[in-house]
Order: structure tokens, then sequence, then C-alpha cells
């Protein structure tokens, strides 16, 4: 099947385009490898974003949460279910897309492997909105795949009155730590660094972390990693000083990031930047150095290993790069093409 456009992911960022294709009557067919927003989806329950409502809204289409505060996972996941039936959105989800060839005409031919088996489609040109948080950071440590261990945080009643290390110091480790303490497990806390980051934290989050600390109702073991897990406890090793200590869990939770699956632009032929592999592409368009092929959402920061500066509200504008170079409009204000420098 031949179409103008395909698109890869269906997260916010990868709809907002849909919804914006749609707009401007170009055809387009739009797969996504597992759910709508799957992403989102492993978030633990009930989860609050850190951004405001209106500045993780798509397509013009108002968010609205039960509390007027900031919007839960289960919330936002409702609100993009909305907003596909809003605009009768044509999503083959389970539909994985495995290559993108460059053809010699110009356009693309797109393998996918889903329910129906394998297929190949054909468009003139391929829209990557396939985010940049596919797998765990692993640690490469022995009895990381035990099962008693995950770098996911489900929900929080599992623990109950069970021993839980936690691995990290950023938003997801903190949150971890918060809602396993009030919801009545034990968590102890093991960091790389010395302290907790503030600038790498909720603020909402900091004082709740601090203050369980400071009562030493939660243990904090900053300098320290793990090298060996076993089924009822951890092998900590202090950084500084080389020293280790066994620490007794029932679970283990390493919440150490998470990193992009870079093999489609590998295998498409984008130019990658740095240890992060970030695509290269025209800031004005959002089209990479392969001709036809455009990266949109986080997922044009690559793996974000300094911090995470891409959002989904600051990707809204990929959304109008990206339509006006395909309908032949620049950006107002707009230069020539200019590639990003490679990263040092």
């Amino acid at each position: 099947m031949e179409t103008e456009v395909i698109i890869v992911g269906a997260g916010p960022i990868g709809l907002e385009t849909a919804v914006a294709l749609q707009r401007e009557g170009i055809s387009h067919l739009h797969f996504e490898a597992a759910s709508i927003g799957s992403t989102i989806g492993w978030y633990a329950p009930d989860t609050h974003f850190f951004s405001s409502p209106e500045r993780i809204a798509i397509a013009g289409v108002p968010l609205q949460t039960r509390d007027q505060s900031k919007a839960t996972r289960e919330e936002y996941l409702l609100y993009l279910r909305t907003v596909v039936q809003q605009f009768d959105l044509n999503v083959r989800t389970y539909e994985r897309v495995t290559a993108i060839d460059k053809q010699g005409n110009g356009g693309f031919r797109v393998s996918t492997e889903g329910r129906s088996g394998q297929r190949t489609w054909t468009a003139e040109k391929v829209v990557l909105a396939i985010g940049d948080m596919h797998l765990p950071r692993r640690l490469g440590i022995p009895g990381e795949d035990l099962p008693h261990v995950s770098h996911y945080f489900e929900d929080p009643h599992r623990y109950f009155k069970n021993r839980v290390l936690v691995v990290g110091g950023k938003n997801s480790a903190v949150e971890a730590v918060i809602r396993l303490h009030r919801v009545g497990a034990q968590p102890t806390l093991s960091y790389r660094g010395p302290d907790l980051d503030p600038d790498r934290i909720k603020f909402w989050l900091l004082p709740d972390i601090r203050a369980l600390i400071r009562d030493r109702r939660v243990p904090f073991l900053p300098a320290t990693s793990p090298v060996e897990i076993q089924p009822e406890r951890v092998v900590l090793e202090h950084i500084e000083s080389g020293k280790r200590e066994e620490i007794e869990a029932d679970f283990v939770l390493l919440l150490t990031g998470y990193v992009q699956d870079a093999s489609l632009y590998e295998g498409a032929g984008i130019a990658l930047q740095g240890p992060g592999k970030k695509p290269r592409y025209d800031e004005a368009t959002m089209e990479t150095d392969v001709p036809g092929l455009y990266v949109a959402g986080t997922g044009a920061a690559g793996t974000q290993l300094a911090g995470v500066k891409a959002f989904i509200e600051t990707s809204h504008v990929h959304v109008d790069r990206i339509v006006a170079s395909l309908t032949g409009r620049r950006p107002p204000g707009s230069a020539a093409p200019e590639y990003e420098l490679p990263e040092s």
C-alpha cells in the first residue's frame, strides 16, 4: 500500500502529527509497536506529570483533570484515547516498524511486523516519533535478571511490608521511595552521587524525601553502587573507599534511567551524534540528513544523558516545522537548512 507519509510512534507527538496531517489533507499511515502512549502506560499508577495540563495538551484539545492539578498517568492515557477517538485516527497498534529503506525514486519502503505477519508499505516521506525511553539502562551486574529485580516501579501495593532497595537518585527513584514508604513498605535508597541533586527532582518531591531521610524513616546510602544482587540481599560498594556491605532486600528496583533504541535510525542511515546517538537533523524542518525522513518529539534528542531537556511540551513545535516542510511552507524567519554540529 502506498501513502504520502508514514508516522512511526503513537505517543503524544506522534498523535499530534497525525492530526496535523489530517487537517492538511495529507494521506498517511500510522504505526505503533505497542499501545497508544505505551511508554506512559508503564508509569506507576497515579504518577503525576511534571508539566501542567496545558503544556502537554495536543492538537488544540484541552486537557482537563479531576482536581485541576497536574495530570496523572491514568488521566493522560484517557486523554490520548479521547484524542484518537475525536479525530478518528487510524493507528495500527501492535504493528512494529522493523526497517526503513530509501528507494531510488526518493521514497521509502517500510517493513512492519504485527498480528498479520510481516508486510511492506511505501511512502514518500516518513516521520519518526519514537520517543527516547525504550529500554532500561542496565547495570550489567550479577543477579540483575533475578525475578525479584525490576527496572520499572509497578503498583506500590505489591511491595507492602517488604524490604525494597531502590537504586537511583532522580525523579523515578525518589518518587518510588516516597510512595513505598507511604504504602507501608520498607524502602532503602542507594545512589551513586554524594547527595540528591535538586535540579533532577520534581520540586514537590524534594521536601518529602529530604524529611524522610532527615528523620531516618528511610535509610539513604549515598555514593554507593550495587555490584551483585542475590535472592535476599544486595552487595553495595562504597564508591570512594571501595568498601562493600550487604543490604537485605525482598525486592530490588533499579530505577537508573532508560535509553533509546536507535536501531531504526541506524538502519535508515541517519547520522547519529555523540554517546547519546542523537539523530542529525535540520532544526528548521526536523528533516534528517536522509532526505524525506523526519524526527519528532523526544526521540529527536536521542538518549538524554546530561539531564532531560526534551519533553512533550518542548516538542509541539516539531509538528509545525514538519507540516510546513511537507506543504512547502518554511516557518517564518527560517534560514537555509543548517544541520546541528556533532556533540563533543
